[in-house]
């Protein structure tokens, strides 16, 4: 589904979200780091104050960069942040990597985080999902429906070109921060997942972020790595002296 920006009233979407978040009482944001999730964890703080929590799972497909970078935006935030760790590499459907690899990823979330949300008496788990989500395949998506998280994004009609703009308008450092996907993302359906492969693909993109380029996958294929950068970035990589790099 192509989504195209568009001009929305920053100011009153920000009011309305910060109403239905006050209206919740106290609400747990399925956090990950992402400009999505950073968006709605901060109008959950500025809404609730002490009354929201952001809660990052841990799991092996999570870059210790994400981690980092997750907990750093959390403190710029002001948000209480829990990181719980949680084992994807457990499950054997997952492990299998199938096309809908990113259902069990979020039924396992969804697990971990209703017992969580339940023990400190938090009724409504708040995630991430925009409208130019729906149009992707995201099995992912159905599995948080069934697992009751409230999308806000979409219930207030927010593109990904909207989330960044309003995380602009209110100051969030991290309002340009590249889209990115989980290191399982970058092995090919079928191909079994393993620790040692996620290590492999995580090392090599931490190379080649040290090279400078900001935006990279590194896709693995039985052994082959494909490296997958901007167009923008194709004439610098292809460089003698870099591609000897």
């Amino acid at each position: 589904m192509a989504v195209e920006a568009r001009a929305i009233d920053l100011d009153e979407t920000y009011r309305v979200m910060r109403e239905a978040m006050r209206d919740r009482g106290r609400v747990l944001v399925a956090y990950s780091g992402g400009v999505d999730s950073g968006l709605v964890a901060r109008v959950a703080q500025d809404a609730l104050g002490m009354n929201a929590l952001a809660v990052i799972a841990d799991a092996e497909s999570l870059s210790r960069r994400e981690l980092e970078e997750a907990m750093q935006e959390a403190d710029e935030i002001g948000i209480d942040l829990r990181v719980i760790r949680v084992s994807e590499l457990a499950n054997d459907e997952y492990v299998a990597n199938p096309s809908n690899r990113c259902y069990f990823c979020k039924k396992e979330l969804g697990a971990a985080l209703r017992p969580l949300a339940a023990d400190l008496g938090i009724p409504t788990i708040a995630d991430g999902v925009n409208v130019s989500d729906l149009g992707d395949h995201r099995p992912g998506i159905q599995a948080m429906n069934e697992e009751g998280f409230w999308h806000p994004l979409v219930e207030f009609g927010l593109t990904k070109p909207d989330v960044r703009a309003l995380s602009k308008h209110l100051g969030l450092s991290f309002h340009d921060k590249p889209s990115n996907a989980c290191l399982s993302s970058r092995i090919a359906y079928g191909e079994v997942i393993t620790l040692e492969k996620l290590n492999r693909v995580e090392s090599a993109e931490e190379a080649l972020r040290a090279l400078g380029f900001r935006v990279v996958r590194v896709r693995a294929h039985e052994g082959i790595a494909r490296i997958e950068v901007p167009r923008e970035d194709l004439p610098r990589i292809v460089q003698p002296a870099m591609a000897e790099k």
